[in-house]
């Protein structure tokens, strides 16, 4: 399910705690570490449609090998990722949290970062909001590619991203949660 700005402004007046704004760079620290000791075998996509999946799943077989993975940054259980393959449904590309419960390894195409003092299922949310896309816009690179959306890293680290108190995010993260899972009982009954 995405959220348009206006849906997103619609839940910051729903909930009345004050809002402040923080970088993204403040509640989350870009991943570095590589797969150097090949420890980690699977290989994740970050896909629009379906978020962090494995690979295999998502091609049907393996792009990436045992040859090629130790340059791979590892991805861990709730760690964000942001591809820039744009598409339809992601303009500026998906940001996807890990909720697979297992750590897999990521192409350096890819941004991965891991967040501290904010709650992994809102931040999420904020995410499917189109509410950072006008950021990207302003703040990205013409790409040398049309199906890729350019951005420094620390510019995409300067993001403002709109932040209540701990509880109220929590709050907001278990409430959209409970939404989708509710729509998509009801298209599940439809079809």
């Amino acid at each position: 399910m995405a959220f348009s700005f206006q849906f997103y402004k619609c839940i910051e007046k729903f909930f009345t705690i004050a809002w402040e704004q923080r970088k993204l760079k403040d509640i989350a620290d870009k991943v570095t570490e590589k797969n150097a000791d090949l420890a980690v075998e699977e290989t994740f996509t970050n896909s629009a449609e379906y978020g962090i999946i494995s690979q295999r799943d998502f091609f049907d077989h393996d792009i990436s090998n045992a040859d090629n993975i130790g340059g791979y940054y590892v991805v861990r259980n709730d760690d964000f990722v942001y591809n820039p393959r744009i598409s339809a449904t992601a303009p500026v590309g998906p940001v996807n949290r890990n909720k697979l419960g297992r750590n897999g390894v990521m192409s350096p195409l890819y941004t991965v970062f891991r967040t501290h003092g904010i709650d992994t299922t809102y931040l999420g949310w904020f995410f499917k909001s189109n509410y950072w896309h006008s950021f990207m816009y302003l703040n990205g690179d013409s790409g040398a590619r049309s199906d890729r959306f350019s951005i420094k890293d620390a510019v995409f680290f300067e993001m403002p991203i709109p932040v209540p108190d701990f509880v109220e995010q929590h709050r907001i993260g278990v409430w959209l949660d409970s939404l989708d899972n509710l729509i998509t009982l009801h298209q599940r009954e439809h079809f």
